[in-house]
């Protein structure tokens, strides 16, 4: 979490952008994450010459004297952020728009720069040398406050903060699922250090950042004193796809100001044949889209052999459980109407996940945790692939507040009953004797099985009835004679100071 002169360096970049035409806050941020990008090249660069030159070791520079830009060869050196952000304003607009963007796209073919096939269409939308001169400064504030601060993971809180904008302005905001709601996940999940995680609607990339987040946290020791445990996590533990390429460089982005090196975030339609994944995450945590477009001719065929429907939130369960591994496991977001919906293609993915792999948690949250961009009501199913069935008991847990108001402004209160879920999905052995009426139960599968494998709160919930006392007919008739007569009384009273 940033704070302080740190957090209103960032606004007043934000401001920068407004003031130059640039609103939409997508490509607010991908500008920025360009702008981050060649800045790091360069500090990536100067470092790696640092640590050769200690060690006597040779080293070539990414900004070799002679660089070919098309048809021209141009000077390297005039292409570092620490040489270029002192021209002036018309010159330094000329280098950034002529050299510097399309000397970073063809960065692809170097192995080194693990981020740099992200930027292969990337367009540079500043319209102004003025603007551009105004955002290297703002930029070199930043990351000079950033240095200043001893947090280890900074840049990666500047960049959350960043996409957090993207909430705030409503329009784009289905591309974000709330950071406490995706902390809340990974925590339950507790990854281990030798998984295989991955986001099949990965968007800005938040489930596999907090991934990566708890596993410094909680395995920090078991990963990185290992190199290959490490080299797993920086090369081949993250996987996300998404249809939108701006989402991807942003996704992309994310995660390596996490301290990700290459993550395997890549343009992919997870729903259709082009998807050749099968049996091989240990690890599924998703927000997939409800809603959208779906071709339906592309729709891979084995999805539509465990429910054959239109809808995305019931093809993508059914993928989860494709591209699990057997004891792989999951925790997605889905619509309230997947729990208890009664077409054929709900009922047989709801069988499916009950009769045949293992459902341990259903977790109902508040239709206010997507506002202000959206009020539906979700929930969180949590399984593990088996093929085999394992169902015996499903956990419920009834979540009312999430630590925020549940209105459009999102204001932080005191009522979150997240740090209870965490704490009982842990000890789920302590659940069995739970009763009905409250927060939490469990429900035996025998039982789901008989109501049509509906996974609705309600359905197994009983609510307390306190039944109500009221006094006797004639004490309750004796006290509105009281309340007549002292009407009458005031009345009297005002007709008489009326006369006066």
């Amino acid at each position: 979490m940033i704070t302080g002169e740190l957090k209103n360096k960032i606004d007043g970049l934000w401001d920068i952008f407004a003031a130059g035409g640039l609103v939409n806050p997508l490509e607010v941020i991908e500008q920025i994450t360009y702008m981050m990008f060649i800045r790091d090249l360069d500090d990536l660069d100067n470092k790696k010459a640092k640590e050769c030159a200690m060690l006597g070791l040779p080293f070539t520079s990414l900004f070799t004297e002679e660089i070919k830009i098309g048809e021209r060869v141009v000077d390297g050196t005039q292409l570092k952020w620490s040489v270029f952000h002192d021209f002036p304003a018309d010159k330094m607009y000329h280098v950034m728009q002529e050299w510097v963007f399309p000397f970073i796209k063809t960065l692809h073919s170097d192995k080194d720069s693990a981020y740099s096939k992200y930027m292969d269409d990337a367009i540079f939308k500043l319209p102004t040398p003025l603007l551009l001169s105004k955002v290297v400064d703002s930029l070199d504030e930043i990351y000079e406050l950033m240095n200043e601060t001893q947090s280890a993971d900074v840049k990666g809180d500047v960049y959350e903060y960043l996409l957090s904008k993207i909430a705030q302005s409503g329009r784009n905001g289905q591309f974000r699922t709330p950071r406490h709601i995706i902390k809340m996940m990974v925590e339950i999940m507790a990854p281990l250090a030798e998984e295989t995680i991955c986001d099949p609607a990965c968007g800005t990339s938040g489930f596999l950042v907090a991934s990566g987040e708890y596993l410094k946290e909680n395995r920090k020791e078991e990963i990185f004193f290992d190199k290959q445990k490490k080299e797993h996590y920086m090369n081949h533990m993250f996987h996300g796809y998404d249809m939108d390429r701006t989402m991807l460089r942003i996704g992309a982005m994310n995660m390596m100001t996490h301290g990700i090196e290459n993550p395997f975030i890549e343009y992919r339609d997870s729903l259709s044949d082009q998807n050749p994944d099968r049996e091989k995450y240990s690890l599924v945590l998703a927000n997939p889209p409800f809603k959208g477009s779906l071709d339906a001719e592309s729709v891979s065929g084995d999805l539509l052999k465990v429910c054959k429907t239109k809808k995305t939130e019931l093809l993508f369960l059914a993928l989860f459980l494709r591209i699990l591994k057997i004891g792989g496991r999951c925790a997605c977001i889905v619509p309230d109407g997947v729990l208890f919906g009664s077409s054929t293609a709900h009922k047989a993915i709801r069988k499916e996940i009950v009769e045949n792999q293992k459902l341990e948690a259903v977790i109902s949250m508040p239709s206010g945790v997507f506002k202000p961009y959206a009020g539906v009501s979700t929930a969180i199913l949590i399984f593990t692939k088996t093929e085999h069935g394992g169902t015996d008991q499903v956990w419920f847990y009834d979540m009312t507040a999430d630590g925020l108001s549940l209105d459009d402004k999102r204001t932080p209160v005191e009522d979150n009953d997240i740090p209870d879920i965490i704490e009982r999905f842990q000890n789920l052995e302590k659940e069995s004797d739970r009763k009905r009426t409250e927060k939490s139960f469990m429900v035996p599968k025998s039982e789901i099985a008989d109501n049509a494998y509906d996974l609705s709160i309600n359905k197994y919930k009983e609510v307390e009835y306190v039944p109500v006392e009221y006094p006797p007919t004639s004490e309750i008739m004796a006290k509105i004679r009281e309340i007549e007569m002292e009407i009458g009384k005031e009345m009297e009273e005002l007709e008489r100071l009326l006369e006066l």
